[in-house]
């Protein structure tokens, strides 16, 4: 039901769609835009990714190399993208919760 009774204004209700498919734009860009880390091993292996989730550097200490342990090292590697990845999860949901309010559950294809 819409106040007074009556019917929505439905230029006013177009304006708004407008803005908030701008305002959700611009959060997007700024989340590919931006950069997060994240280390496993005590800052042996360190994992960064865009806010929009993709993995753009993975450093590796050259005290996590053993020959002998792969394993461990593939380890490090898959517990610092996951580090990375939870924290760019964790931003995509502060700027994108908000826009996304409202919305029915949110929008197909993000993480909340």
């Amino acid at each position: 039901m819409f106040p007074g009774g009556g019917q929505p204004n439905m230029q006013a209700l177009l304006k708004q769609a407008q803005k908030m498919q701008q305002d959700l734009a611009q959060a997007q860009q700024e989340l590919a835009e931006a950069k997060v880390s994240g280390s496993a091993g005590g800052g042996l292996v360190e994992a960064t990714v865009t806010g929009s989730g993709e993995l753009v550097a993975l450093t590796i200490a050259p005290a996590a190399v053993d020959p002998e342990d792969t394993e461990t090292l593939a380890d490090l590697v898959l517990a610092a993208v996951r580090d990375a990845n939870q924290a760019a999860q964790k931003m995509q949901a502060e700027r994108m919760g908000p826009l996304t309010q409202g919305l029915g559950g949110g929008i197909p294809g993000l993480p909340f």
